[in-house]
C-alpha cells in the first residue's frame, strides 16, 4: 500500500473516531422535570379517588420546572431569601399551563401558559402567575405583568425533601391540589375547574 493511501486511511479513521467520541452534555445539576394533572372526563359521574389518567385522560394543568437540591444547605431564609421573588426552581423560570379556565387558589385564571413564581416567607408564601415567559430565573421579572397572586400558608413536611418537588393530588372530581415541597417546607394551592 502506498504511504499516501495509508495516510489518507488513517486520517479518515481518525476523523470518524473523533466524530463518534464527541462529548454530549452531562446531567444538569438541577434537572428539569414536568408534572401533569390528568383528568378523566369519562369518570365524572363516578368519582373514584384512586382513578386518574387512563385512555380518556385530558390534562388540566402542567408545570415545567428545574429541581435544585438541598445539599445540606439551609434553604428557606438563607439560600432562598424570605420576602423576595423566586423563580420557584432553578435555571429558567418555572412555567405552568392551564388547558382550560380554572380557579387557582380560589381566583379565576384563563387557560394559557404563565411563568410561576413565589415569594416565600416564614409562615406564608405568595404564589404569582406572570404573563412574561421564556426568561432565565427571576432577573427580568416585572410585577406589572402579574396575572394573579394568591397567599397560601406554609406547612412542615415530616421528612426532608432533598430536591424541590411539584406534584398534584386528586382532591375531588374536578379539583386537584398542587403541592410544592422542598427541605421541610410545603405549600398547597387548590386548582378547580368546571
Amino acid at each position: 500500500m502506498k504511504p499516501s493511501v495509508l495516510l489518507l486511511l488513517l486520517l479518515l479513521l481518525g476523523t470518524s473516531l473523533e466524530l463518534s467520541a464527541q462529548k454530549l452534555p452531562g446531567l444538569d445539576k438541577s434537572p428539569m422535570d414536568v408534572s401533569y394533572y390528568p383528568h378523566d372526563f369519562a369518570h365524572d359521574r363516578k368519582f373514584a379517588p384512586d382513578k386518574i389518567g387512563g385512555a380518556d385522560a385530558v390534562a388540566v394543568v402542567r408545570v415545567i420546572y428545574s429541581r435544585p437540591a438541598k445539599k445540606e444547605r439551609e434553604v428557606f431564609g438563607k439560600l432562598i431569601p424570605f420576602g423576595k421573588i423566586w423563580r420557584l426552581g432553578a435555571n429558567e423560570a418555572t412555567e405552568i399551563k392551564f388547558y382550560q379556565d380554572v380557579t387557582f387558589g380560589g381566583k379565576m385564571v384563563k387557560a394559557g401558559t404563565y411563568a410561576l413564581f413565589a415569594i416565600p416567607d416564614q409562615n406564608e408564601w405568595t404564589i404569582v402567575l406572570n404573563s412574561e415567559l421564556d426568561h432565565w430565573g427571576a432577573y427580568s421579572y416585572k410585577e406589572n405583568l402579574d396575572v394573579l397572586r394568591v397567599v397560601v400558608p406554609v406547612k412542615s413536611t415530616t421528612d426532608v425533601v432533598e430536591n424541590l418537588a411539584i406534584a398534584f393530588e386528586k382532591a375531588d372530581v374536578k379539583a386537584t391540589t398542587m403541592r410544592i415541597a422542598w427541605d421541610k417546607t410545603m405549600v398547597e394551592i387548590p386548582v378547580e375547574w368546571k
